[in-house]
């Protein structure tokens, strides 16, 4: 039994303790999560064969399937529309549709979708209509390519074997991991788009990993995989194929690759095609390494490394115009771009300037006609921003902007930052990107967040960041500091950079992060006493160590899907072999360091000294997650929980692989994290009342208290008199009264005013006339412009209350059942026996919110004037849903609107 310390384990379905504060939901500029995973991004766009339209795609969330799918989108070059250009959603609704292709006379484009099992090749024409079934694959489709103006190329099987069919038969669930006697590889087929026939092109025994059909479809490169298994056991790369397709010719080449190739791009004139792999000074179990560039020659049948003049290697990739190559170079927490001219068997080198975007732009599309360029532009304070512009060799020119999204992020606060560097491991310059908390004053101390990068072979870039597992505009608005350091491992930063924690997995990380800490301390911005760490994968497996060596030195961590046992990853780890061996210097059971076994399994597992740890720990993981396996989140969670020196807690997402993929998982890591570090890095602990519901009768009258009252009358006083209480629908726009004007308030008017004792709450019943002479007289009194709302308003009220008739006070609340206009009739004949009133105090009913803000009786208790007429219902009134027009009533009263 754990005594004084609180252990959690906490599953999704129960219910989110922690919210964000109420001024954070209130101020339209602050971030909330919601924003964050709903921020727009362009996906990859391609050119019509002419480059006068572009059809990308962008994810959509779908709130009842619980997830982001991708719709299809075209935009039109040749037609401007505002500051960008003619954009048309082509496809929508609750399936992914992707890997759109355009047909070689830009009229029509081919593309693949989920809808259907995913087994049909759909086609859409540009000039508009529906989405076009072509036909349907029973082995299904993917990874489509145009081969010719008839002829597509795709990936799939041939059928079921009789063994795969017998298994089946067998209607149990057995997963087999791997069978190596009865691969059923892929192929690549041909689907000819008029005759509808489909032919296989490649007779490969082992599964297809990728394929590219040259520009004109003479040619097809094709790479295959060594076992179902690669990724795992660290073999070398896959098997590499060339294909003519007019001579149906297949060649093995690039075997001297010791890395996998990736990217191939043929040139325009089919002489041969560009491609990348890494390169490592020991490339045994192709571990960490630089990325270079390469062209294969066609006709001399030699791949040659293009010389970049750039010693840390590619960056971002590269794209290919024409015969030449435009890449992106590798420049630490930035990228370069520079545009290579291919000269018969050399290249030279033009540097690419976009004045102030330099080194913040990606290119993204380059039509085929080489005319046109699309790039996106950001800043780690800065949303992106998508540009095109007319190429000319290396030359971007007429720059506009191409699409405009993001239209409501854009009043958004965002978030300062800069590039920091500083001496870490071995004196080497690290990098990282600092965020400022947002109301930063020099000289004064402030709280940091570490927001480490998964990987390590991966980077934090001076560009926006935002997602469920990093959201530095979300903490900054806490008033801290956030710092995402490239650590030793990093790419971007060169090969010894990368390669210096081969066997050394650790040290120099934790080093550089360290460091980095104490430049901010020495400067006199962070207090060291109030920090956190967070991070996903390799930066959860960072921010675990952290808290073992420096056990008082952060206040909360917040780790998700991160190892604390080598030994166990090794062998569950989806690239285990790899991963491990490379950074370890071998498998567990390898003789180091005169033992029998490899010690740094053991001496490098946060495991075996989680008894050091006394930071409030936070831990996430997926149940399906084979990157870094789902029971190392229970083999952590079991170690905080049996030790017992710090609170814990540990959320699994089910179904979820190593990123979580459901808008709800996503929102629930974000909100328990941001309540996880509010309550143990800023003291802030949750003041929810766990028992408390807010839409129940209690939480209508809590809410009603909110009110202002005046000795128990609603209303505000001004100079001595009674006036009603209005709120401000929105910025910058009219206030309306919150109730109904009351007898109390209205008998401040007009004195000699007589009601029925105890109805002081009760909304007044008067003329239209008394109406306005009321208002007049609330103008003079206040200095400020009352009326009544104008027809427009009254309208939009009035379908506002008829979304929320079955909580108003109205006719069909008094039925007690769903009313007709029949029956309503009929009710009302029993109006007639009542010797009380149906209307009610203001307020008695639920309140409909707008902008936050609750509002009364807006569809029911008395009807009200508007300038030219009244709207809505008293309780004596039918609600007819499908009939909005209002009836004349015989119980109105009105409600004021401030100006």
């Amino acid at each position: 039994m754990i005594n004084k310390i609180t252990t959690v384990l906490l599953f999704l379905s129960f219910s989110i303790t922690q919210t964000f504060a109420q001024s954070e939901q209130e101020d339209p500029k602050l971030w909330t999560p919601e924003d964050i995973i709903n921020t727009e991004s362009m996906r990859s766009p391609i050119f019509s064969p002419d480059a006068t339209m572009v059809v990308w795609s962008k994810r959509i969330p779908v709130k009842k399937k619980d997830k982001f799918v991708s719709n299809l989108f075209v935009t039109r070059l040749a037609i401007k529309e505002k500051q960008s250009y003619l954009t048309t959603q082509l496809t929508q609704g609750e399936e992914n549709d992707f890997n759109p292709v355009f047909s070689k006379d830009g009229k029509t484009i081919y593309f693949l979708s989920s809808r259907d099992k995913g087994k049909k090749l759909w086609k859409l024409s540009l000039y508009g209509g529906e989405a076009e079934e072509i036909a349907e694959f029973k082995n299904g489709i993917s990874s489509i390519q145009l081969k010719d103006e008839r002829t597509l190329l795709f990936t799939s099987k041939d059928g079921k074997t009789l063994y795969d069919q017998k298994s089946e038969e067998l209607k149990d669930d057995v997963e087999i991991i791997e069978d190596s006697l009865h691969w059923q590889p892929n192929h690549i087929y041909a689907f000819d788009l008029k005759d509808k026939e489909t032919t296989r092109i490649t007779t490969n025994d082992k599964p297809i990993e990728d394929f590219v059909v040259s520009k004109n479809g003479d040619y097809l490169y094709y790479s295959t995989a060594r076992s179902l298994s690669y990724a795992v056991d660290a073999q070398k790369d896959p098997y590499n194929y060339l294909k003519n397709l007019k001579t149906g010719n297949t060649l093995q080449i690039l075997k001297e690759f010791e890395f996998p190739i990736s990217s191939v791009s043929f040139t325009q004139d089919e002489s041969g095609f560009y491609f990348s792999s890494d390169f490592a000074s020991d490339p045994k179990w192709n571990g960490a390494g630089i990325s270079e560039l390469y062209f294969y020659d066609i006709a001399s049948r030699r791949a040659q490394k293009v010389n970049i003049d750039w010693s840390i290697g590619l960056g971002n990739g590269f794209n290919v115009n024409g015969n030449d190559v435009v890449a992106s170079l590798a420049n630490k927490a930035t990228m370069k771009l520079a545009y290579f001219k291919k000269q018969g068997s050399n290249w030279s080198k033009s540097v690419i300037d976009l004045g102030a975007k330099n080194d913040h732009v990606t290119i993204e599309a380059i039509a085929d006609n080489s005319l046109k360029v699309i790039y996106s532009h950001s800043t780690a304070s800065k949303l992106p921003q998508y540009f095109v512009a007319d190429l000319k060799g290396s030359k971007f020119q007429n720059e506009s902007t191409f699409i405009a999204l993001n239209k409501k992020l854009v009043n958004k606060y965002m978030p300062k930052s800069e590039i920091m560097t500083w001496a870490g491991y071995n004196g080497d310059s690290v990098t990282g990107i600092l965020y400022y908390p947002k109301e930063y004053i020099s000289g004064k101390k402030y709280p940091l967040m570490l927001n480490i990068h998964g990987g390590p072979m991966s980077q934090n870039l001076d560009e926006w960041s935002g997602s469920w597992a990093y959201y530095p505009a979300i903490l900054t608005q806490k008033n801290m500091f956030v710092l995402m350091p490239n650590y030793h491992g990093s790419t971007n930063h060169g090969l010894e950079y990368a390669e210096a924690i081969k066997g050394n997995y650790y040290e120099p990380e934790l080093e550089d992060i360290t460091k980095g800490i104490d430049k901010l301390v020495n400067e006199g911005k962070v207090d060291r006493d109030q920090m956190g760490s967070m991070g996903w994968s390799n930066g959860a497996i960072i921010t675990t160590m952290l808290t073992v060596k420096y056990p008082d030195l952060f206040k909360v961590a917040a780790p998700g899907a991160g190892d604390v046992n080598w030994t166990s990853d090794y062998g569950t780890c989806q690239f285990g072999v790899s991963f491990d061996q490379s950074y370890f210097g071998g498998a567990p059971w390898d003789d180091t360091a005169g033992k029998t076994y490899n010690e740094n399994y053991l001496i490098k597992s946060p495991l075996f000294e989680i008894e050091k740890i006394k930071t409030p720990t936070i831990i996430f993981h997926g149940s399906e997650d084979r990157a870094v396996p789902r029971d190392q989140g229970w083999e952590y969670y079991r170690g905080l929980q049996q030790v017992g020196k710090t609170p814990v807690k540990f959320l699994w997402f089910p179904g979820q692989p190593h990123g979580l993929g459901k808008i709800t998982h996503q929102l629930r890591k974000m909100k328990e994290e941001i309540a996880w570090i509010d309550t143990y890095l800023f003291g802030k602990k949750s003041t929810e009342n766990e028992a408390f519901k807010e839409e129940s009768p209690l939480g209508t009258i809590l809410k009603l208290a909110e009110a202002k009252q005046q000795s128990g009358l609603y209303g505000n006083l001004e100079n001595n008199v009674l006036i009603p209480e209005t709120v401000l629908l929105k910025k910058d726009s009219i206030s309306l009264g919150r109730f109904e004007v009351t007898n109390a308030q209205f008998k401040a008017f007009k004195t000699d005013f007589d009601y029925e004792a105890g109805k002081d709450n009760y909304p007044v019943l008067v003329t239209k006339s008394s109406a306005i002479e009321y208002t007049t007289w609330l103008s003079k009194q206040t200095g400020s412009t009352y009326r009544l709302p104008n027809s427009n308003e009254a309208e939009e009220l009035q379908k506002l209350a008829a979304k929320n008739d079955e909580e108003q006070n109205n006719l069909n609340y008094w039925a007690g059942y769903t009313l007709t206009p029949e029956d309503s009739k009929l009710l009302k004949q029993k109006l007639n026996e009542l010797t009380t009133s149906l209307l009610k105090p203001v307020g008695s009913h639920k309140g409909i919110k707008i902008n936050e803000s609750l509002f009364y009786d807006l569809g029911g208790n008395v009807s009200e004037y508007s300038e030219n007429g009244n709207y809505d219902y008293s309780a004596y009134d039918y609600a007819d849903p499908y009939d909005v027009t209002t009836k004349p009533s015989e119980h109105i009263g009105f409600r004021v609107v401030k100006q």
